[in-house]
């Protein structure tokens, strides 16, 4: 199992998660993700500037060297096929085969999002159609494609239509329940089943042991679903999701803007759960 790392988006400053990127590379980490978010609300109700997508993978592209770089996930409703296409083919130019493309067809989380910028949020209808229109557009590219989501709505898109999926924050038995129905119609739809990849990706706080961790967990207020633990802790769940079926564990720490994060995960994670 590959195990990927995504990078701190919310922020004006893009020094940030390139130095992420950097201690992540330098650790031996599999790949870095970045959002795909015009703005988020924090907790304190302030609207958080974010750095666009696909000119943050432009960046990375160009401050990296061999780990691989994805979207998880770009959101087929946010921009014409067209364009999106055009963007990612300008990455893949500047970073070679190392980009991944997960895209989504976005949900009820992105509404204010996109209603504030006078973007038609449209029905789940519209949205599906939105996301089969772009991974048409995105169709023999030099990069895979894994549509993101729940199986129930978009794991036949996924087998029919893409090279991977992607499930993020499920915990281990409702991930290997889906990842089954998913793998059957990767089987029965997909040209190449063989090359089909699987990933999980949910939040995490990682520290040096499990007391640490927890510690930690508790101060930066994260939720019930978020993995918490030391690496030996954080590495046997991530087992767990590997037998389930997932061949890349893409963590999302919730103190995303420290390289700690990267270089733990990349010298103690990484090597446990393999």
């Amino acid at each position: 199992m590959k195990i990927g790392l995504t990078l701190p988006s919310f922020t004006i400053d893009p020094e940030v998660p390139l130095q992420v990127a950097a201690a992540a590379e330098a650790a031996g980490v599999d790949g870095l993700f970045v959002y795909d978010h015009l703005f988020r609300v924090g907790g304190d109700g302030e609207m958080r500037p974010a750095l666009e997508c696909t000119a943050l993978l432009g960046a990375l592209a160009a401050a990296t060297d061999r780990i691989t770089l994805g979207t998880l996930v770009v959101r087929a409703s946010l921009r014409p096929a067209a364009t999106l296409a055009t963007a990612l083919d300008t990455v893949v130019r500047i970073a070679g085969p190392r980009l991944v493309v997960g895209i989504g067809s976005g949900d009820e989380e992105s509404r204010v999002e996109m209603e504030t910028f006078g973007l038609p949020m449209g029905t789940e209808t519209y949205r599906v159609k939105r996301l089969r229109a772009a991974l048409r557009e995105l169709a023999g590219r030099p990069y895979p494609t894994w549509v993101g989501g729940r199986a129930r709505h978009v794991g036949l898109i996924a087998a029919e239509s893409a090279q991977g999926w992607n499930r993020w924050g499920a915990d281990v038995e409702t991930f290997g329940r889906e990842a089954a129905e998913v793998a059957a119609l990767v089987q029965r739809l997909n040209p190449n089943p063989d090359s089909f990849t699987t990933s999980w990706g949910g939040l995490v706080v990682l520290d040096a042991d499990d007391d640490a961790a927890q510690e930690k967990a508790t101060r930066l207020g994260a939720g019930p679903s978020t993995l918490v633990g030391g690496p030996r802790t954080v590495a046997t769940e991530l087992a767990r999701y590997r037998d389930a079926g997932a061949d890349w564990a893409i963590l999302g720490p919730v103190d995303s803007s420290d390289p700690t994060n990267a270089s733990r995960i990349g010298d103690e994670l990484r090597r446990l759960a393999r």
